[in-house]
């Protein structure tokens, strides 16, 4: 067997495949789908010629090939740990790192501005670089180039890591001159002009149609499930420029909370329920394995989660 053409990352996968025995808690804890973490144990089966993990009356078991490969395959990873891990060690207080940091505009409004404050705080030598996703592609962020992505992700190679920042529910912002501020309803929703901001992903984005309703989003596939559609007057790629323009009085704009609650505070807007469902956003953070056991990588991680959570914690109240 030509070991240059083994994927070392299924060394990782198997290793938590098999203390776990549990493809779904393995993939959360490697923060990757379930459906590629069964793909990996498939990859893992034909590589091993071997099933590994066999479903019994208690759940997976491990074959016996695998109860043997499992402290050689622990072994190897404690050792490729320990080669890759900083020769220095990581000194918070005394740090100058630049950590590059690739956001959407709806991240970087909503959480950057407080992660930046407690960095700020605990960690004053720290710079952050904060790139958009047209700056970044998906090898960037796997060369270890960019240290993490943090959007919302159609797709993401099978090696990334990834963690859940929050998940983030949709809510209409509009001018507190708005006539329809007191009747708001599915008919007078629909019958208001809209803004539309996009989900931003990797890469260069491309002008919009209006009547493709599954490339224009989350609210306007939520309205298509009732067989409804609204009058978008506007597309914008900033959440931001969103906001400012819907201090228009005729205007609406159906954002995620956190970044709608962002200009709420000065009182020439106020916000709304969606008189309709919309499936929740989910913002997560993505990075290289190449990056995974870095101290101040894992640092940084950590922080941000943390800092996420608080943010959450706040708008409830």
């Amino acid at each position: 067997m030509n070991i240059s053409r083994i994927d070392l990352n299924l060394l990782v996968y198997l290793d938590v495949l098999l203390r776990e025995q549990n493809v779904t808690k393995a993939a959360d804890q490697l923060g990757i789908t379930q459906p590629a973490m069964s793909n990996s144990l498939r990859r893992l089966r034909d590589l091993f010629n071997d099933p590994l993990l066999i479903r019994t009356s208690q759940g997976m078991s491990p074959t016996q090939r695998a109860q043997e490969l499992q402290p050689q395959v622990r072994a190897i990873l404690s050792n490729i740990e320990k080669a890759v891990q900083p020769s220095a060690e990581f000194k918070l207080k005394e740090s100058d790192r630049v950590f590059r940091i690739m956001a959407s505009d709806y991240a970087e409004s909503t959480l950057i501005p407080a992660l930046l404050t407690e960095i700020r705080h605990i960690a004053p030598n720290i710079r952050l670089d904060i790139l958009t996703p047209s700056d970044v592609t998906f090898q960037d962020v796997e060369k270890g180039k960019v240290d993490m992505a943090i959007n919302r992700f159609d797709y993401l190679p099978q090696s990334f890591h990834q963690v859940n920042v929050w998940r983030d529910n949709f809510t209409c912002l509009m001018s507190k001159d708005n006539p329809i501020k007191d009747d708001f309803t599915l008919d007078s929703y629909l019958n208001a002009h809209h803004i539309w901001v996009s989900k931003t992903g990797m890469g260069v984005g491309v002008g919009m149609n209006p009547t493709d309703t599954q490339r224009l989003g989350w609210v306007d596939e939520a309205l298509a499930e009732i067989d409804r559609t609204r009058h978008i007057r506007v597309f914008t790629r900033h959440y931001q420029v969103a906001a400012l323009l819907a201090e228009q009085p005729d205007l609406i704009a159906t954002l995620p909370k956190q970044a709608a609650l962002l200009h709420t505070r000065h009182g020439s807007l106020i916000t709304r329920p969606p008189p309709f469902p919309i499936v929740p956003i989910e913002l997560n953070m993505a990075w290289s394995p190449l990056l995974h056991h870095n101290p101040g990588h894992t640092w940084l991680r950590r922080l941000i989660v943390d800092v996420a959570q608080a943010i959450v914690e706040k708008s409830k109240t």
